[in-house]
């Protein structure tokens, strides 16, 4: 297992304004980050778990379920967390015709403005998947796709022992998106032993910086 993937790294090599895979070495930060929820079991927990760090996160949800779950969505943004779009469906984007594509983002952003008041949203393609059609278009209305430099590998459902190894073997850096989801418990286990690591390295946990 290896939580930098070849495909990022050369999405690193665009324009952060385009495609934002990672925030630089300046600061001493990670940024967390979580897929597909909220969840009405796993989310709440997370919250918990990082308020006990002072730490902040990007949670991209999916529309759909923010929808079912506004509490949750609500209290993500009132503990100063960002809300991210992640679709509102969350289907196969590689089956989708751009304009599909486009309406899943909007739709979502839609939703999500009730919460924070913010008319777009960074947005983060299901499963990641970005062709040249979707990146133009983003580009040219200028709202940047958010991925990651470091997968947690949490949804391959390995065990939390194998991910951690793994973490260790391959350190998280300054500047590091580092891909979770907050719709199973393997996340919580995994960032429950990795945070008292990286705050002893002397990392801060931020969400990431935007405005629309």
């Amino acid at each position: 297992m290896n939580p930098r993937s070849r495909k990022m790294k050369l999405l690193a090599m665009l324009p952060r304004r385009w495609v934002l895979t990672n925030a630089g070495r300046r600061s001493r930060a990670l940024y967390l980050t979580f897929d597909d929820g909220p969840h009405p079991a796993h989310t709440p927990l997370l919250l918990d778990l990082l308020a006990e760090y002072g730490a902040k996160a990007s949670f991209f949800v999916v529309g759909s379920r923010v929808e079912d779950y506004p509490v949750l969505a609500q209290r993500i943004v009132d503990e100063g967390h960002l809300l991210g779009n992640h679709s509102y469906s969350h289907p196969q984007f590689a089956h989708l015709r751009l304009p599909e594509q486009v309406a899943e983002a909007q739709r979502t952003d839609e939703v999500l403005a009730s919460f924070d008041g913010h008319r777009r949203h960074l947005f983060r393609p299901p499963r990641g998947h970005v062709s040249a059609r979707m990146l133009w278009y983003f580009a040219r209305h200028r709202i940047p796709l958010a991925l990651w430099s470091y997968d947690s590998l949490d949804y391959a459902r390995p065990d939390v022992d194998a991910i951690v190894a793994m973490a260790h073997r391959h350190p998280s850096r300054a500047g590091d998106l580092i891909l979770m989801h907050d719709d199973d418990s393997l996340s919580l286990a995994w960032l429950r032993a990795m945070l008292p690591v990286w705050k002893a390295r002397g990392f801060s946990f931020e969400a990431l910086p935007f405005n629309a």
